[in-house]
């Protein structure tokens, strides 16, 4: 028996929607309930879940694509029914004799990522793999992704080698299945990629209908101010951005190149030259890090801090820490509990700009900046303005580890209100941080080294750090700032004030 996936109620006035994101593929097992696809109209964006339990067949309405109110959007067979599968899916590969032919797919990347690159195959064609055996690797402008295998067999064909890029529904290989197909399977050439996805310009993919609105009016996309989900933009922004005066003529500023242009090399030089292309990751990390100094204020203020309180109780408790909850008693929750007490004073150190409104958290989702082989990621404590010591230790480990094997999932790092970065572990004793938009504030860690400083008229040695914190000078003045940054100190020096919240 089959169900009919429709368009939900809409809403009033809503006559038609845009199919944005399909999170499901054909012949994918779907739970009832779960979400299938994502749908925006010129108001709102809707979640369309499944009406049963089954398989999905044919999506008769692909990403893109705009459908009125009650429309078909695909089937579900229920059970174990066979589905049809929809026409523009590729092929499947000849079976074997003995055996039949799965295709290997990309699998779910994410919301707002559309495409990967293949960076390593583990697997030549003709080698005989195992379910749930490791085939590939993905890269993502924000994660790795390994790809396992669908089922037991012979890899019969590579359709995407390393360095083709795929989109979210390419298929990527074909596994031959069955120990006749083992036995006797014939290696087929690596065929190249056929499905290069454009690269995206942003973090977020806009509504259809929004890309097609702008094209027609001449409007860039730079201009005008998203309101939908994760800031993308919808077709009701582009008419508000079309229908705005246009501001008084002022002098045009000269426009910065987009790369400075290389200097000749001789040809000696250029022999022993190594040329890299950037991982995706770091193209990401490059392009975030520009836009922050291109849209926010960014201001840096500094101050020292004595770590001896902090060494002492850490020393006189790490072992009991230890033993009762597992973890190592570290600097980090220390420090992430200090900025959460900090950032109740300051809240605009927590805050956001939204066009020209400020968004104040009442919450603190804490970024810990964790550097790996592949660059910087930023995971997010999330609430950790609620935890223990104990708990922020045992999330900071182990998204420090997930970090580090390239497992963080896009949703671990997303939502973060405010930043920590720990420079010292390289040895860095002074820096100013960049922000991580749409953030307001970072706080850089640096290294502890013995300096003389007076105290009560006497010069003593004592283990000191210097403190940085950048901020987004637009909505945080330098009052608040040096404030924040004091409470800081104040918290690290005498940890009891954490204890009694002063």
């Amino acid at each position: 028996m089959a169900t009919e996936v429709r368009v939900p109620t809409l809403g009033e006035s809503v006559t038609e929607a845009t199919v944005a994101t399909w999170f499901k593929q054909p012949g994918e097992a779907v739970a009832v309930d779960e979400m299938l696809c994502e749908l925006e109209t010129d108001k709102v964006t809707v979640e369309v879940p499944s009406p049963a339990a089954g398989t999905l067949g044919e999506i008769v309405a692909a990403e893109g694509e705009t459908v009125g109110a009650d429309a078909l959007l695909a089937m579900i067979a229920e059970g174990g029914e066979a589905v049809a599968a929809p026409a523009a899916a590729p092929a499947a590969a000849p079976a074997a004799e003995g055996g039949a032919s799965v295709d290997v797919m990309v699998p779910t990347l994410g919301e707002s990522v559309t495409e990967a690159t293949v960076s390593t195959w583990f697997k030549a064609v003709g080698d005989t793999v195992t379910a749930d055996e490791m085939l590939c690797e993905l890269e993502t402008d924000k994660v790795s992704v390994e790809v396992p295998s669908p089922a037991a067999g012979v890899l019969a064909e590579i359709t995407a080698p390393e360095g083709s890029t795929v989109d979210a529904t390419a298929k990527l290989a074909v596994i031959t299945q069955g120990a006749a197909a083992a036995a006797g399977a014939t290696p087929a050439p690596a065929a190249p990629s056929t499905t290069v996805a454009p690269a995206p310009t942003k973090d977020v993919a806009n509504a259809p209908s929004a890309e097609k609105m702008m094209a027609e009016k001449g409007i860039d996309a730079a201009n005008v101010q998203g309101t939908g989900r994760d800031g993308r933009i919808m077709k009701e922004d582009v008419a508000k951005a079309a229908a705005a005066p246009a501001p008084a003529a002022v002098p045009a500023a000269p426009a910065a190149p987009a790369a400075a242009p290389r200097a000749p090399v001789a040809a000696e030089d250029e022999a022993r030259e190594e040329r890299v292309k950037m991982t995706r990751l770091r193209q990401t990390i490059a392009r975030r890090l520009k836009d922050a100094q291109n849209t926010a204020a960014i201001l840096t203020t500094y101050n020292e801090v004595d770590m001896g309180p902090v060494m002492e109780l850490r020393n006189q408790y790490k072992a009991e820490f230890e033993k009762k909850h597992g973890v190592r008693l570290g600097f980090m929750s220390f420090f992430t509990k200090a900025c959460c007490h900090a950032l109740k004073e300051v809240p605009e150190v927590n805050a956001e700009i939204d066009g020209t409104d400020i968004v104040y958290k009442q919450f603190v989702h804490m970024g810990i900046a964790a550097g790996t082989p592949q660059g910087l990621v930023v995971p997010v404590i999330r609430d950790a303005d609620s935890m223990s010591f104990a708990t922020i230790e045992k999330s900071i480990a182990e998204k420090g580890k997930r970090a580090r094997d390239g497992k963080l999932s896009m949703a671990e790092m997303q939502g973060g209100t405010f930043t920590i970065s720990n420079g010292g572990v390289y040895g860095s004793l002074m820096s100013s941080p960049i922000l991580n938009p749409p953030q307001s504030g970072i706080l850089g860690m640096h290294k502890i080294q013995d300096r003389p400083m007076v105290i009560n008229g006497e010069i003593k040695i004592r283990p000191m750090m210097y403190l940085a914190l950048s901020y987004d000078h637009r909505i945080v003045d330098g009052k608040g700032a040096v404030t924040f940054l004091v409470r800081v100190k104040e918290a690290l020096e005498d940890p009891r004030r954490l204890l009694m919240d002063l």
